[in-house]
């Protein structure tokens, strides 16, 4: 079975399958650029998201060529929890300068979605990118400070991070 196969194969909410699959599949040459392949193929999207998290949370580097095809792939994600995980890479993956308006697009428009998650993790992927590129800075201290008012407790903590962290 391949990784995309496995992946089709994937309920969608069980975290000890799509761990196997990440064990199964990790020691494979080129596992990685398929991982990021996949985030662009609906039906596949949870799960290569999930297991790219897993990848960079576990302090495993991704090169720029692979950076930037990850987020070029933003705009075609299609369910929350897809759009939550790459988010939660944007502070472990370094966002190559080509991509910056791409990272741009796909935060800002994660700060409207309807899942409190996402846009927690907004705010957090906007304070990154401002981190990273100076233009950014004034106004994701503005976007920060309208959070701190308008959100709810859950997605302020997200916030109080960034702002704890400081530009």
């Amino acid at each position: 079975m391949s990784l995309e196969q496995a992946l089709a194969a994937w309920d969608g909410k069980t975290v000890a399958e799509i761990e196997a699959v990440y064990r199964r599949y990790e020691a494979e040459p080129g596992f990685v650029a398929s991982v990021v392949d996949l985030v662009a193929k609906p039906g596949h999207q949870r799960g290569a998201t999930w297991l790219l998290k897993h990848y960079v949370q576990r302090g495993e580097p991704l090169d720029t060529r692979l950076a930037t095809r990850l987020y070029e792939a933003t705009e075609q994600l299609e369910h929350w929890e897809s759009r939550l995980h790459v988010l939660q890479c944007v502070a472990e993956v370094p966002i190559p300068h080509a991509s910056r308006r791409s990272v741009e697009a796909f935060v800002r428009e994660c700060l409207i979605d309807e899942i409190k998650f996402v846009r927690a993790w907004a705010y957090y992927g906007f304070y990154v990118l401002a981190v990273q590129f100076p233009e950014y800075r004034a106004e994701a201290a503005k976007i920060l400070e309208l959070g701190m008012l308008d959100e709810p407790a859950s997605v302020k903590a997200r916030i109080r991070k960034a702002l704890k962290a400081g530009f």
